[in-house]
């Protein structure tokens, strides 16, 4: 396949049209033209459908584009560290992150990387789904607990757990009458909590009297006294020093572990490697009371 009528196809692709294409490279139109033209008569395949005012890629042309889009990229910006006779981090570095924890700490380390490493351009978003990162374009995404998949790798760089906390004016009530509760959504339905205390496991009968649809929004009622909250230790852990709120016991539930994940079958490119090593040196140690450290700078 020729590697330079693949890169002018992708070049219209993005661009989505041959006009805009050459425009923004300073090429003929007729060129790029005649050089999808050879690549699809190469091919055998229409890549594009080409109508009176717009071009849209094929079925065949989206995945052709999709699966050697980012490869030629990688090659562009290795070709360009080796010319420069480095490997320094640059390019657009796309991040898919979970809302959560983009609301507590992902702004903050994402202008201490771009601080570090100005030749980066840094682009996250915020999701709780789990996006398709070739289809979707991202280069590394930050999920929670994720689902094993062989096509990422990555590692764990934070832990968390569940923790029942209470407003010290709230007292648990006795004879397993239920006690008033913050829930996270209409979702939450929840009419008990297993959790570990002090005095070893109980069940903790609840009364969901406010639904919020963000946790930080429960951590803040739990504070005003509305009821107990059911929440990660790193978000009510400076509240627990202060002792502003009380620990009931930890929720009987597994660790909450936080991952960056990439393609496997992806160059692990300079940009990637090192936000990753950057996420280390901001949570060396991985633990809820780090992460409540970092959020408290």
């Amino acid at each position: 396949m020729d590697l330079l009528a693949l890169a002018d196809f992708n070049l219209v692709a993005r661009h989505g049209g041959f006009g805009r294409a050459a425009r923004a490279a300073g090429r003929p139109k007729a060129t790029l033209s005649r050089r999808v033209a050879e690549l699809e008569a190469a091919l055998n395949l229409r890549l594009f459908e080409r109508g009176a005012r717009a071009l849209k890629l094929t079925q065949e042309g989206r995945a052709l584009y999709e699966r050697t889009g980012t490869l030629l990229t990688e090659l562009d910006e290795t070709a360009a560290a080796i010319a420069s006779g480095g490997d320094r981090p640059r390019g657009r570095l796309r991040i898919s992150a979970p809302l959560l924890f983009s609301q507590i700490a992902m702004g903050k380390l994402a202008a201490g990387f771009a601080l570090k490493y100005p030749e980066v351009r840094l682009e996250i978003t915020t999701e709780d789904r789990a996006v398709d990162m070739v289809e979707e374009g991202y280069d590394l995404v930050i999920r929670v607990g994720p689902d094993p998949d062989e096509s990422l790798v990555g590692r764990i760089f934070l832990r968390d757990r569940l923790v029942v906390v209470a407003s010290p004016h709230l007292k648990r009530p006795k004879d397993k009458l239920a006690v008033p509760a913050v829930v996270r959504g209409p979702g939450d339905r929840s009419v008990a909590w297993n959790v570990t205390g002090p005095t070893g496991r109980l069940r903790v009968a609840v009364d969901p009297v406010l639904s919020l649809a963000s946790l930080i929004m429960v951590r803040d009622a739990v504070r005003a006294g509305v009821g107990a909250g059911r929440l990660p230790l790193s978000l009510v852990s400076p509240d627990l020093s202060a002792g502003t709120l009380k620990h009931w016991g930890d929720i009987d539930a597994p660790e909450i572990t936080l991952w960056a994940l990439y393609p496997s079958r992806r160059l692990l490119s300079a940009r990637v490697s090192a936000f990753l090593d950057f996420l280390k040196e901001a949570f060396p140690d991985g633990t809820p009371q780090e992460l409540a450290a970092y959020i408290e700078k």
